[in-house]
Order: structure tokens, then sequence, then C-alpha cells
């Protein structure tokens, strides 16, 4: 019983010490040392007279230093007022200069008012695309606007006539076109004095070869002013001349032995069906097939596109192209359609099924029609990279033309 009491208790504490490493014989010497301090056994770190005298001379050497507020504020009593001046910055620096970086610097907002801001970078300034050409919609707006001029001075019956032919709906109600340009009308009056009715000019009109030209075909002549002239071009700046034709065109022989013909689905750029016309005739093309959907070819930008050749390529226009797909291979051409998925060129086709051919060309965004596409009798692909995926229809036109006319060649 005696060895009970003499044993210290098990207290929580006891068993926290014993968990944690901590022996009760240096629990013990600790609670000692404790015990004695609070004594007075030990001397404290600081006696209270010591920490009174210092902080009292803490607070005299305060009193006893000059104030840097205070005499800050007796200096700026004595200077002048200015309303100019600015809070500091956290990047100014000593002597009024400020540090060049963030947005500060030179350019920056520590710079003079008055003074041109600096940029870094010029912004990069971008022509505007400027459109030569005037559009359908701006042509039949002019017209109609001219039309309504009852003035017989300054608009005649027979000026109301050539402004109708600026567009679509008076062209085909007419049966005339316009072809506009010193080119254009040196290629009608030598090639094709027949269908010229009138040549019109500006005044002071200085190619005087053309005249000459003009007068030696005994074709009328007639003078516009400078206004005039402008209302009947389709282009902003004009060159000052214009022929007055009718619309005419040779079909293609269809009988022949040999023959390469261009089917065109759905072209609508005018200036892509006038590159169509040259290429055909510079590769000695036998003719052209317009299908339903494509620009007439008498439009003025076809007609400016092509220099006026395109009357010496036979062609026909607003054709059904179904039924012609037809009537041609009942006249042994052989329908050949260029496709991004066929597995062969124009070349590897058999030499005897390309004496009478005649390939499809399609529409600028949507390609050839598939239904089409299907119709034909061979599908062809134009060797190029794989990093682009189709070609301008003009260009894949002009590819197929020099393969062909040397296939041509060849037969011979």
């Amino acid at each position: 019983m005696s060895e009970e009491i003499n044993q210290p208790k098990r207290t929580l504490k006891t068993a926290l010490n014993r968990k944690f490493g901590v022996s009760e014989v240096q629990d013990r010497e600790r609670r000692g040392r404790r015990d004695d301090d609070a004594r007075g056994g030990r001397k404290p770190f600081r006696a209270r007279g010591e920490s009174e005298q210092r902080e009292d001379r803490r607070f005299r050497d305060r009193e006893d230093r000059p104030s840097r507020d205070r005499e800050g504020r007796e200096g700026r009593e004595d200077r002048p007022w200015n309303r100019d001046r600015r809070p500091r910055r956290f990047d100014d620096r000593r002597g009024g200069e400020r540090s060049s970086f963030g947005r500060g610097g030179r350019g920056g907002r520590g710079a003079d008012r008055g003074a041109a801001p600096v940029y870094r970078q010029r912004p990069e300034q971008k022509e505007a695309v400027f459109d030569e050409n005037l559009d359908e919609q701006a042509l039949e707006a002019r017209s109609a606007q001219v039309e309504a001029i009852e003035d017989p001075v300054s608009n005649p019956p027979w000026f109301k006539k050539l402004i109708a032919l600026t567009t679509e709906k008076g062209r085909e109600r007419e049966g005339h076109f316009l072809g506009e340009g010193v080119h254009v009308v040196d290629e009608l009056v030598s090639h094709h004095r027949e269908i010229v009715i009138a040549v019109y000019v500006v005044e002071g009109f200085s190619d005087e070869n053309l005249i000459e030209k003009i007068n030696e075909a005994e074709v009328n002549l007639h003078v516009l002013t400078e206004e005039q002239m402008k209302r009947l071009s389709s282009t902003v700046t004009t060159q000052g001349i214009i022929a007055h034709c009718r619309c005419a065109s040779n079909k293609p022989n269809y009988e022949q032995s040999r023959s390469v013909l261009t089917l065109v689905d759905a072209v609508q750029d005018p200036g892509n069906l006038g590159t169509l016309f040259r290429t055909s005739l510079g590769f000695g093309s036998n003719g052209m097939v317009l299908g339903r959907g494509t620009v007439n070819p008498f439009n003025p930008k076809v007609v400016r596109g092509s220099s006026g050749t395109f009357l010496r390529v036979p062609f026909e226009y607003d054709v059904d192209l179904v039924e012609h797909i037809n009537f041609l291979r009942s006249k042994g051409y052989t329908i050949i359609a260029s496709d991004l998925h066929a597995r062969q060129s124009l070349g590897e086709i058999p030499a005897r099924k390309l004496r009478k051919m005649a390939f499809l060309v399609g529409n600028e965004g949507a390609g050839t029609n598939q239904y089409l596409i299907e119709l034909a009798d061979e599908t062809v692909k134009i060797p190029m990279s794989s990093e682009l995926e189709s070609l301008n229809v003009a260009v894949a036109h002009g590819i197929l033309s020099y393969e062909a006319a040397k296939i041509q060649e060849e037969l011979k």
C-alpha cells in the first residue's frame, strides 16, 4: 500500500510525455526550475528600473532630434505654390527623372504634355483595295438615272440606247453590246468589222493610228463629251474609246475528226470567263460550250478580259450541259471531267480516246456539278502539291488545254 502512495500518479500529461519521449525525471527538473524562478531564486532578464530608464532615454532622444516633417513644412511655406506640380509616383527618380520600365520612359506620362507620343511600333497602314470595275447593280442604277433625264440636248434618245447596253437586260433586248478600251476596239475593227456599228471617242483622243484604222475600215466615228464617256464606261477610269457592236458568234464544228472542246459549268466571274476564251484561243481549242448559270459572254468585263478575242473562239452559251453531253457522245467525243479524287492524269488516258475530247471545268467555289462528273467518261486530276486543295478555274483550264494541245500534236 505504501509503495502505491510513493509512486507518481499517472495523469494524462504523464502518458503524453511517455508517448513523445519525455522522461519523468526531465519533467520534474523542468518544473523545479520554473518554481525557483517564481520564488526569486533566479534574477529576471530585465529589471523594472532599467526598463523605465531605457524608455525615458529613448523618448528624450526623440525630442532632441530635429523633426524632418517640421522642417519640410517650414521650407514649403517659403516656396511659391506651383499648380502644375504633380504628386510623386512610385517610378520617379531623384532629379525629376522617371524609370524607363512600364508606362514611363520618354513616351510615357512623365514626358511633356505638348510633345507627340512615341510609339514602339507604328500602326500598319493598309492601302484600300480599289476595284476598277463597276458591278452590275451600279451600272443598272446609273442607266435608270440617265433614262430618267428628259433633256433632249444633254441626253438624246440615241445616247439612252447606248446606256441601256451597259446592263444585262438592255443587251438581251437590243442584241448589241459595247466593247471598251484601245485593245478591244482594235481587235473588233481588225477581225470583226462586220459586227461593228460605230465607234465613240472622247474629245482629244490621241491614238492617231487607231483613228486611222477605224477610218480605213469605214466605221462611223462619233465624238462624246467626257461626262458622256464616263456614263458609258463600265470602269472608273475610262480609256476614252468604245465600240458599239452586234451580238454574234460562230458555233463549234462538231464533225471534225480531231477536236478539243471546253464545257463550262456555271462560271460566274467575268474575268475568269474572259481568261478561258484567251486560253482556248492560245492553245488552238475548237470551241467552248457555256452551260446555264455561266456569265453572259457579251458582258463588258468578259469582253475586256479576253481583249476582244472571245469572238475568234467558236462558242455556244446558255446550253443545257446534260443534253449536250449526250449529243457530244453521239458525235464520238470523250467527256473528261477534272476531279480532285481522280487517279489518273490526262496523259494516262489511251490516245484513241483523245482524238475528240471535251473536258469539263466548273464553278469557282463549288467546282463542277457532281452529276456532270458522273456523266463523264473519264475523270482526271492535275498533279500538284498536297499543300493546296484546288486551283483557280482559269489556271486549271490552262494546264488541261496545254496537255490537250500536246496530245493533239502527237496524234497528227
